[in-house]
């Protein structure tokens, strides 16, 4: 009777082991380090992605997707490693929220459930990773579990185009001319940004959580984050806004000290091991 319960108790560890195995060894690619987990990097779609895995994966396998700046403001992602979350990146570099950045990100996304990763993303988008995470995001919000956005840009023309009160971008307006298609006057007519057309992900119900500056000069909240939060909330969406005043502020106040990290990991895994709204 020992003998036999031996057996089972090693048999059940190797099926676990040979689990976890599976879930790391699903992704092909340069293996490297990330602080203190191991980072492989590939190619989805043509473009350059990476998966940072932790070392015993949580529960269905959550997963954040950054969207921008992988190695900026890291206190977030650190935290969800050590609770077993993954986090994944493919660069969709002055791209500015395309369509074309779009379609990257739906072959990002196919990829990352194929290899076993929850059909369910948390969105994290820090300054311009704002535009392509909102227009995922309205496109498909049922591959959503909730959104952290730092930051955010959600109007083209606020940033690059500082068609506001906003410093703006010259360069990168040009670019996102280009790619969007658009000389500057069809660019400023487009009605598809992170602003617009929010009422799938409110009906949907997808939490956002934005840390903001009041003092941003660059990505003005008023024409960005604010904006948003006034157009989603009064469709139904819920929205948590966090001015962040403490600490060092850099970069005519794009850049701030992120206060109480641990809360925004609590916002995420709330919003990721329930099934309630």
């Amino acid at each position: 009777m020992k003998k036999k319960i031996y057996s089972l108790v090693v048999l059940g560890a190797l099926l676990t082991a040979g689990t976890l195995q599976c879930f790391a060894s699903g992704f092909e690619g340069e293996s490297s380090r990330w602080k203190t987990f191991e980072k492989i990097s590939f190619q989805v779609d043509g473009r350059a992605g990476h998966v940072v895995l932790p070392e015993t994966p949580a529960e269905g396998n959550p997963w954040v997707w950054r969207a921008r700046f992988p190695n900026w403001h890291t206190e977030v992602d650190l935290l969800l490693l050590e609770k077993g979350y993954s986090i994944g990146y493919i660069d969709v570099t002055k791209l500015f929220g395309s369509p074309t950045a779009v379609a990257h990100w739906d072959a990002f996304y196919a990829f990352m459930v194929s290899k076993g990763m929850s059909e369910k993303a948390v969105l994290e988008g820090v300054s311009r990773g704002g535009l392509i995470c909102f227009n995922w995001a309205k496109k498909n919000p049922e591959k959503v579990a909730c959104m952290y956005l730092e930051a955010p840009v959600c109007d083209i023309k606020s940033w690059p185009g500082g068609k506001g009160t906003g410093k703006g971008a010259a360069n990168e307006w040009g670019q996102a001319q280009q790619i969007y298609g658009f000389d500057e006057a069809g660019l400023m007519e487009w009605n598809d940004n992170p602003i617009d057309n929010l009422g799938a992900l409110a009906a949907a119900k997808i939490p956002i959580y934005a840390a903001i500056n009041l003092k941003d000069i660059i990505v003005p909240p008023e024409e960005n984050s604010l904006e948003l939060m006034r157009r989603y909330i009064a469709l139904g969406g819920p929205f948590t806004v966090y001015p962040m005043t403490l600490g060092e502020q850099k970069a005519d106040g794009h850049h701030f000290t992120i206060e109480r990290p641990d809360r925004i990991v609590d916002f995420i895994v709330t919003h990721t091991t329930s099934t309630k709204p």
